[in-house]
C-alpha cells in the first residue's frame, strides 16, 4: 500500500509543478499587459495633472504647481501645425477676457526646433499668454497626447476637468461650458468630471 501510494506520488509532483508553472505564467502575463493598459492610457477627467517644469520663452523655469488654485487651460501645440495657428487667436482672446481672473493659460508647444522659432511665432501672432517649450517630448508624453492641439482644463484641485482633442473656437461661449462652470463655482469631484466625460 506504501509502495503505491509513493508512487502515486511521485507521478502526482509533475503534475502539480506544470499547474504551478501555468499559473505562474497567466499572472506574469496578466501583470505586464495591465501595465501597458496603464502605461498607455491617455490622462483623462477625473485624474490628477501630472507635476512639470518646463522653460517659457525667456529661459525662467516653469512648473504646472505654481498655479494650484487657478482654472489651467493647458495647451499643446506646434509652430508646424495649421490648426493649432488657427486656434491661437480665440485663446488670446479668451487670455484677454479672463484676465483678473483665477485662470491661466499654459501653451506647451513640443517643437523640437530652437525656442527662437516659438518665441518668432507668438511675436507675430501677438500672443500674450505664457508659452513655454517641451522640446524633447518628454511632458507631451507624460500626459499621453495623441497630437496637436489638445487641451486640458485643469481645476483648481489639480484634477483634469475636460479633455479636448483638436482645436475649438474658444470665443464661442459653448466651447467653454465646463471652464465657465469651475470658474462660477468651484471644482467639483474627480467622479463627477469622469461622468460627464461618459455622457459627451
Amino acid at each position: 500500500m506504501s509502495a503505491k501510494k509513493n508512487a502515486d506520488n511521485e507521478a502526482g509532483l509533475p503534475t502539480v509543478a506544470v499547474v504551478a508553472i501555468v499559473i505562474a505564467v497567466i499572472a506574469i502575463v496578466a501583470f505586464i499587459v495591465m501595465s501597458g493598459k496603464q502605461k498607455f492610457e491617455p490622462m483623462a477627467p477625473g485624474a490628477k495633472a501630472l507635476d512639470f517644469t518646463l522653460p517659457d520663452l525667456n529661459g525662467k523655469q516653469v512648473s504646472l504647481k505654481d498655479y494650484r488654485g487657478k482654472v489651467v487651460f493647458l495647451n499643446f501645440w506646434a509652430t508646424w501645425c495649421k490648426p493649432c495657428g488657427e486656434e491661437m487667436p480665440s485663446m488670446q482672446g479668451l487670455h484677454n477676457y479672463l484676465q483678473g481672473q483665477p485662470f491661466e493659460i499654459l501653451a506647451v508647444s513640443v517643437d523640437k526646433d530652437d525656442i527662437k522659432v516659438v518665441a518668432e511665432f507668438a511675436k507675430a501672432n501677438n500672443l500674450t499668454f505664457p508659452i513655454l517649450h517641451d522640446r524633447s517630448g518628454k511632458i507631451k508624453e507624460l500626459y499621453k497626447t495623441t497630437g496637436v492641439p489638445e487641451t486640458f482644463i485643469i481645476d483648481q484641485n489639480g484634477i483634469v476637468a475636460e479633455k479636448v482633442w483638436g482645436p475649438r473656437d474658444w470665443a464661442d461661449p459653448a466651447s467653454n461650458l465646463i471652464l465657465a462652470e469651475i470658474l462660477r463655482n468651484g471644482p467639483k469631484s474627480p467622479d463627477a468630471y469622469k461622468k460627464g466625460a461618459a455622457k459627451h
